[in-house]
């Protein structure tokens, strides 16, 4: 309890700091009341974390907390991402009398049963015409996605070596948890984001709770001190589940995210957000502070995809936005300094010697792992390409690894493998439709709307750049949640275009 205490109080100095600092620029997006009660929840549920020696006497604190400030709040959705990682993502199993439990709950379906699911009754019941929107293809897509992933989907391995068989008591499971941790978050998203506002309200949540974390894990990083740890081995009662993580001696920092990858993919999508929020903010110390915290939280991370990713995201919104040469051609040029300034510092070294392109070697077999098991995947995947192979872990015995597991750091190999072709057509449709019509949006209002053109061609690179960088990661916790808010938010901002009130709900902030 001690270590929790002196835990939670760097935490909550970090985090203070934080929402101090970044208030005047949040300001922009959020109203006073909403900051100050995100704010207020954030730092309850932290400490009720940090305090809590198990996860349902955080629960206790967490549900009235979060039905409260979710009827609350102007936006429940901006709630859901600022809170998305305020404790680590814990799963603990749902005791159910005549079986080995009812289902895996963690504050993410905290989240959405207590914030989300009221606010949808809310909005269904509204009498308002105007917020209402008929079923589209993309809500089709995803709910045939999430009952093909119920029914179809890769068999754990048991301790004699064997398969689990499928049940329907598991599909139901399933279907359950997708309906209520997928599919309700891009519902109300979607929906009840349908103007400039409340995109910018909820993409501003989304970084000012990434903020938080890339700001604990530089500390993590410069302390080699994980300040989550604790907690995370106290609720699942097993020492060293949240284990620390090194790359060439170096710690790779986590924060609250629960694995350093996972962090890195959280703060690329926030990076992206930020890059558009960026233009709103006149103070150039906010502006150069931010971006140098966001970069930070990456390096901590140590996440190589994370890299890439936010290289990509930074060089897809300049091409995509209106004026898109020159500020394609600028981004190179500041790149090209920032990558030459970082090389030459002490922080130089590190960065070489695991990217395999500079002649970097540290966790090579990371990367020649990834190439075997593409291989092998393939090769199952070719002999059952339409609903894949739920039984391929038994012949991936090759790829198992010393934590005695079958990585698959590959989201697009895991879902062939779980549900075939069939299964990543419906995953991409659902994926390239909001993010086609909110490109054709962009690219129409570019000459008489420049800054929802802007907003545009932001969710859009940060699409984009999540569905290259998830060839080499797995889409899981964090960042499987905050990928699903940029697709619904693309959504949502794609219903400007079909909306015949496009001029009065592109109001300026």
């Amino acid at each position: 309890m001690f270590l929790s205490l002196k835990e939670l109080f760097v935490v909550l100095v970090i985090a203070a700091a934080i929402f101090r600092l970044a208030r005047p620029a949040a300001g922009l997006f959020i109203t006073p009341a909403d900051i100050t009660r995100r704010r207020n929840v954030w730092f309850l549920l932290t400490i009720a974390g940090f305090l809590s020696p198990s996860f349902w006497l955080y629960v206790l604190v967490a549900i009235p907390a979060m039905v409260i400030a979710g009827r609350k709040d102007g936006n429940p959705a901006a709630l859901y991402l600022l809170l998305l990682q305020v404790v680590p993502p814990v799963d603990i199993p749902v005791p159910m009398l005549g079986m080995g439990r009812l289902i895996d709950i963690n504050n993410y379906l905290l989240l959405s049963f207590f914030v989300l699911v009221p606010a949808s009754v809310r909005f269904a019941r509204s009498k308002d015409p105007s917020q209402k929107q008929g079923f589209t293809a993309t809500d089709f897509c995803l709910l045939a996605y999430g009952i093909l992933c119920s029914v179809l989907y890769l068999h754990t391995q048991t301790p004699d070596g064997g398969l689990y068989p499928g049940s329907m008591t598991e599909s139901l499971r399933r279907a359950v948890i997708f309906f209520f941790d997928i599919f309700i978050p891009y519902f109300l998203i979607s929906r009840t984001c349908a103007n400039h506002k409340a995109i910018v309200d909820s993409m501003a949540s989304a970084c000012l709770g990434c903020a938080l974390m890339a700001a604990i894990a530089l500390f993590e990083s410069g302390w080699h001190w994980l300040l989550y740890g604790e907690m995370f081995n106290r609720w699942t009662g097993i020492i060293g589940t949240n284990s620390y993580i090194d790359r060439g001696g170096i710690l790779r920092a986590m924060a609250s995210s629960g694995h350093s990858m996972a962090l890195g993919y959280m703060l690329v999508i926030a990076f992206g957000f930020w890059l558009y929020l960026r233009t709103r903010v006149k103070s150039g110390g906010l502006r150069l502070g931010a971006t140098g915290l966001y970069m930070g939280g990456l390096l901590a991370a140590y996440t190589r995809g994370a890299w890439v990713g936010a290289g990509l995201v930074y060089f897809l919104y300049a091409g995509l936005r209106p004026g898109a040469f020159t500020k394609l051609a600028k981004a190179i040029g500041v790149a090209a300094l920032v990558a030459l300034l970082v090389l030459l510092s002490p922080l130089g070294d590190r960065i070489i010697r695991v990217l395999p392109a500079l002649g970097g070697n540290v966790d090579i077999y990371n990367i020649t792992y990834r190439h075997r098991l593409f291989e092998r995947a393939w090769e199952l995947i070719q002999q059952s390409p339409i609903l894949g192979d739920q039984g391929a872990l038994l012949q991936m015995q090759d790829l198992r690894q010393g934590q005695g597991i079958i990585d698959l750091v590959n989201t697009y190999l895991d879902i062939l493998l779980s549900n075939g072709f069939l299964g990543l057509t419906l995953f991409m449709l659902f994926v390239l439709i909001p993010i086609g019509k909110s490109w054709s949006l962009s690219r129409r209002i570019k000459s008489t709307d420049p800054d929802l053109s802007m907003l545009g061609a932001c969710l859009v690179a940060c699409g984009i750049s999540m569905l290259v960088i998830l060839e080499n990661g797995s889409l899981l916790g964090g960042p499987q949640k905050i990928f699903y808010a940029v697709i619904s938010l693309s959504a949502a901002y794609a219903y400007l275009g079909r909306s015949q009130r496009l001029t009065a709900t592109a109001r300026r902030l």
